[in-house]
């Protein structure tokens, strides 16, 4: 599975834009991911705070995730720009019949495909050697444009989870995400 992302993302952007990720339950088509894309592009080339243009970007990347980019260099986010991006998220929602706020749902690329597991069922995925210290997870919690490029996919050893690992004697190799 290719996971090169980084490359599409806009250098002209500063390392501390601030980044929001969506995680849908399912791929989408590919006219769902067209239409996702258009409406992505839209709404960031009409994003605003407080009256200002948001120097924005947004993306559909594996099918499944929504990234969101705002450049605060310029214009800050606040509170109405950020509850409008969230608008659109929940419009997203209703009109492709899918969850993006649910953060109960872990992804992981297990084999060559994206898997998605809900965080209750962690600790059994562990013991039964479904995740691995290898295993790629999507750390959807990183908050700027670095972390996007550096810390988004990271094997579960280098997230949150490595703590589970510990628990569950797993704690072995801690391989490198090589350039996504």
């Amino acid at each position: 599975m290719n996971l090169a992302y980084t490359h599409l993302l806009p250098s002209d952007f500063s390392a501390t834009s601030r980044v929001w990720i969506y995680q849908a339950p399912r791929l989408f088509s590919l006219a769902e991911a067209f239409a996702i894309e258009d409406r992505i592009d839209q709404f960031t080339a009409q994003w605003q705070s407080h009256g200002q243009p948001v120097k924005g970007k947004g993306f559909l990347f594996f099918g499944q995730f929504i990234v969101l980019l705002a450049d605060q260099t310029a214009t800050m986010v606040s509170g109405c720009s950020t509850d409008s991006s969230v608008a659109l998220i929940k419009k997203l929602e209703q009109e492709f019949s899918t969850s993006l706020l649910d953060r109960t749902q872990l992804a992981f690329v297990v084999g060559d495909k994206i898997e998605r597991l809900p965080l209750a069922q962690i600790d059994y995925a562990l013991e039964k050697g479904f995740i691995t210290a290898t295993t790629l997870y999507f750390n959807n919690t990183v908050a700027t444009k670095e972390e996007l490029e550096k810390n988004w996919i990271v094997p579960v050893s280098q997230s949150w989870l490595s703590k589970r690992l510990t628990r569950q004697g797993g704690l072995s190799g801690t391989e490198q995400v090589r350039d996504r």
